[in-house]
C-alpha cells in the first residue's frame, strides 16, 4: 500500500540551556572532540559530532544513553544529569518513537508514494537462523546499546538499515524502493543521510560484538536502499556529499561481514564498490578506508602482493586526512603483505613506520571507524606479520599482549587473539598453554560468530592432534570438534 506523507505538526523541543551553558565558549565541533576524548579516558566508544551535541541543545535528545551517561558524568563530577538539563530516563523511553514521526509538508523534502517491496532477507532480527551459526546470536539487552532515539533503535533491531532509511523516508517498516519507481521524484534530506549513518554505526556495534558471519546476509539487502536513497538525489550538496560517504561506508561495512564470513568475492564486491562511490564523491577519506579493508582482504585471500599495492595506496589517499593512527593502520595492513611475500625486511621497515605513526597519539581527524584501533591491535595485527613468517616466539609474545591490552566491550577482537595465541603458542610446541589459549578463544563463540576465528582455531587444533594424550589438550579437541560439528 503506498504511503503518503505525515501532516501533523512538527514536535516541539525545549531547548537544554544547561548543557549550552556546559559547553561555554567551545564550538560544537570542538565540544565534540572533547567528549570523543573523555570517552577514550574511560574506554568508552561514542560517535559524537557537531551534529549530535545540537541534537542535545536542541532538547530533541532528552536522556543521552548509558555510555553518553558515563561519559557525561566522567566529565562533569559532582553534575547529575539532571543538572545538565536532562529528562529522567524513565520519562522518555518509548516516547521518542512517537514524536520522532511527525513532520510538517513544508520542512520535509518532497516524498515519492512509491510503493515499497518487502525486504525482509534484509532484517537483523534479534535471532539469526542463518546456516554459518552455530546457535542463535543473543544480541544483548545491555543498556549499553541503547541508542537516544528509540524509534531508529527499534527500527533497526527489528528491521536492520532498510528500516531506518524506510522510517525516514516516511514508510512504517523495513522496506527498499520498487524496481517500478512512479515518476514523481523522491529527495534523500537530512533524515535519510542521518539514517544511513546510524544504521553504519549499529552495524560496527554489533559486529564487535558478535562477528560478521550472522550478520552479513541480513545486512547486505539494505545496502541497495543506502544506494537507492543517493540514487534518489537531493537539494543539498551536503546532503549528497553524506549519503555518498554514509553509503560508501555502509558498502565497506557489508562487505567486511562476508570477510570476516569467509565471503571474500562478496568482499571484494563491496570493496570494489564503495571505492567507486569513493572516487566519484572525491572523498579521500573514503578511498583510504576502502583501500584499507582491499589491503586486508587480499592478505586474507593468499594476495601479498595485492595487500602491499592497495595499502600503499591507501596510504597515498590518507596523506592528506591529518591522522597519523590512520596511516598506522595503513602502514600495518602493508607489513602483513611483505609478511605474505616471506619478506622479512619489508615487513620489518613498515612495522617501524607503523609504530612510530602510532605513537604520535590519537587526532580530532582520526575516523570514527577506527575506535577499535589501539595498542591491542597494534600488537594483534604484529602478530600476525610474525606468524606468516613462521617466527613463533615473537607472535606469541605479541599476540599474549593483544589480549591483555584488548578492552572488554571489543568481544570479537578478544577472541580473535586469543585465537591467534592458541594457534603461535600450538606452533612452538607448548600445547599445555596453546590448549588452554584455545579453550579461551572457544569461550567466545558463543556470542561471537566469525568464520575467521573458527578457522584460527582449527588450525590451532590440527597442530596440536600430536598432543592429544595430554589432558587439556584432549579437552579443548573435543569442544573444538563439538563446536564446529
Amino acid at each position: 500500500m503506498a504511503s503518503s506523507p505525515s501532516t501533523s505538526p512538527r514536535p516541539q523541543h525545549t531547548p537544554n540551556t544547561a548543557f549550552r551553558a556546559l559547553r561555554g565558549h567551545l564550538s560544537p565541533g570542538e565540544f565534540a572532540a572533547n567528549v570523543r576524548r573523555s570517552a577514550r579516558e574511560i574506554g568508552e566508544q561514542v560517535s559524537c559530532d557537531a551534529r549530535y551535541i545540537g541534537r542535545v541543545e536542541s532538547g530533541e535528545i532528552r536522556c543521552p544513553n548509558y555510555a553518553y551517561e558515563r561519559v557525561f558524568l566522567h566529565m562533569f563530577p559532582g553534575t547529575s544529569l539532571a543538572d545538565m538539563g536532562f529528562a529522567p530516563r524513565e520519562s522518555v523511553r518509548g516516547r521518542a518513537a512517537r514524536a520522532r514521526g511527525a513532520h510538517t509538508a513544508g520542512d520535509a523534502p518532497h516524498r515519492s508514494t512509491a510503493r515499497w517491496a518487502d525486504l525482509a532477507h534484509g532484517q537483523l532480527p534479534l535471532h539469526t537462523d542463518h546456516p554459518d551459526s552455530s546457535g542463535l546470536i543473543a544480541f544483548p539487552n545491555c543498556p549499553e546499546y541503547d541508542e537516544e532515539s528509540d524509534v531508529l533503535r527499534r527500527a533497526f533491531m527489528t528491521g536492520g538499515p532498510a528500516a531506518l532509511a524506510a522510517a525516514s523516508l516516511g514508510g512504517g517498516a523495513p522496506h527498499a524502493w520498487s524496481a517500478d519507481r512512479p515518476t514523481t521524484t523522491a529527495y534523500a534530506g537530512e533524515a535519510e543521510a542521518g539514517a544511513v549513518e546510524e544504521a553504519v554505526r549499529h552495524i560496527r556495534l554489533l559486529d564487535d560484538r558478535h562477528g560478521g558471519a550472522g550478520l552479513y546476509h541480513r545486512a547486505a539487502g539494505p545496502l541497495r536502499t543506502a544506494y537507492d536513497l543517493l540514487d534518489a538525489g537531493t537539494r543539498s550538496q551536503s546532503v549528497a556529499d553524506r549519503l555518498h560517504a554514509g553509503a560508501g561506508e555502509l558498502a565497506l561495512s557489508v562487505g567486511w561481514l562476508a570477510h570476516d564470513s569467509g565471503r571474500y568475492a562478496d568482499a571484494r564486491s563491496h570493496y570494489a564498490e564503495a571505492l567507486a562511490t569513493a572516487r566519484v564523491a572525491s572523498d579521500a577519506a573514503l578511498e583510504a578506508h576502502a583501500f584499507c579493508n582491499t589491503a586486508f582482504l587480499a592478505r586474507d585471500a593468499g594476495r601479498p602482493r595485492e595487500a602491499v599495492r592497495a595499502a600503499q595506496a591507501g596510504q597515498q589517499a590518507a596523506k592528506s586526512l591529518g591522522s597519523p593512527h590512520l596511516l598506522s593502520l595503513l602502514a600495518l595492513r602493508e607489513a602483513g603483505g611483505w609478511a605474505g611475500l616471506g619478506d622479512t625486511s619489508g615487513c620489518r621497515q613498515a612495522l617501524v613506520r607503523a609504530q612510530r605513526l602510532f605513537a604520535r597519539g590519537v587526532r580530532d581527524d582520526d575516523p570514527e571507524w577506527m575506535s577499535f584501533f589501539g595498542e591491542a591491535e597494534l600488537e594483534g595485527l604484529e602478530a600476525q606479520c610474525w606468524s606468516a613468517l613462521g617466527v613463533w616466539e615473537r607472535a606469541a609474545d605479541h599476540a599474549q599482549q593483544a589480549v591483555r591490552l584488548q578492552k572488554p566491550h571489543f568481544t570479537r577482537n578478544r577472541a580473535l587473539f586469543t585465537a591467534e595465541l592458541a594457534g603461535d603458542l600450538a606452533a612452538r610446541g607448548e600445547a599445555e598453554e596453546a590448549a588452554a589459549a584455545g579453550s579461551r578463544a572457544l569461550d567466545f563463540l558463543g556470542p561471537v560468530q566469525s568464520t575467521r576465528i573458527s578457522a584460527m582455531l582449527q588450525a590451532a587444533a590440527d597442530r596440536l592432534r600430536a598432543f592429544r594424550a595430554e589432558p587439556a589438550v584432549a579437552d579443548f579437541l573435543s569442544r573444538q570438534a563439538a563446536a564446529t560439528a
